[in-house]
């Protein structure tokens, strides 16, 4: 897929049917399982926090809990992650990190996405327990150990430090390229 080297932005900008056809070349099903997401980001020898994640994302992209990601919902993901507002993506990234559904995120919660993160990318410049320390001393203005949707895009917001490593840590750009133009293979 993608002989070209077109940015993803350029790809968004392509007519349905081509953006179809190749969602289409990826998943001749016109579906993607979890399993075919996780081989597609070769997840093999991933630590269990990295593989924990990826069902995270793909959960909280699969929007009917039907157990696969359709065109609609791919398109509907691609969008978000690349064109969407921050309220869009604040309340993402908190659906992302609330594990356990249960409407606040916690410290561990938090800091097992990063470390999963971290994983991932292969980047571990700040310690995951750091990120959440400074997160919680700024925006948990309650100190209950716990954030509501409300106080984490609200702190988000009012602190651009925070904001900026959220949206660093949360790029899923790469992952993005390789469901769209293929997995590379390396060299």
């Amino acid at each position: 897929m993608g002989a070209h080297g077109s940015s993803l932005d350029e790809v968004l900008a392509e007519d349905m049917h081509h953006w179809y056809n190749k969602f289409m070349r990826e998943s001749p099903s016109g579906l993607i399982t979890l399993f075919e997401l996780k081989t597609m980001l070769q997840m093999q020898g991933m630590t269990e926090e990295a593989s924990s994640y990826v069902d995270q994302v793909f959960f909280t992209f699969d929007m009917d809990g039907d157990g696969y990601i359709d065109f609609v919902e791919y398109i509907a993901a691609v969008s978000l992650l690349l064109k969407g507002e921050i309220n869009q993506k604040l309340k993402w990234y908190f659906k992302l990190f609330d594990q356990d559904g249960n409407g606040k995120i916690d410290r561990d919660e938090m800091e097992t996405i990063f470390k999963a993160i971290q994983d991932i990318t292969r980047s571990y410049d700040i310690p995951p327990d750091d990120i959440v320390t400074l997160i919680y001393e700024k925006i948990d203005v309650n100190n209950e150990g716990e954030l509501t949707l409300e106080e984490f895009i609200t702190g988000a917001k009012e602190h651009p430090d925070i904001m900026e490593m959220l949206s660093k840590m949360m790029d899923l750009t790469h992952v993005l390229e390789i469901i769209v133009n293929g997995q590379k293979k390396k060299e």
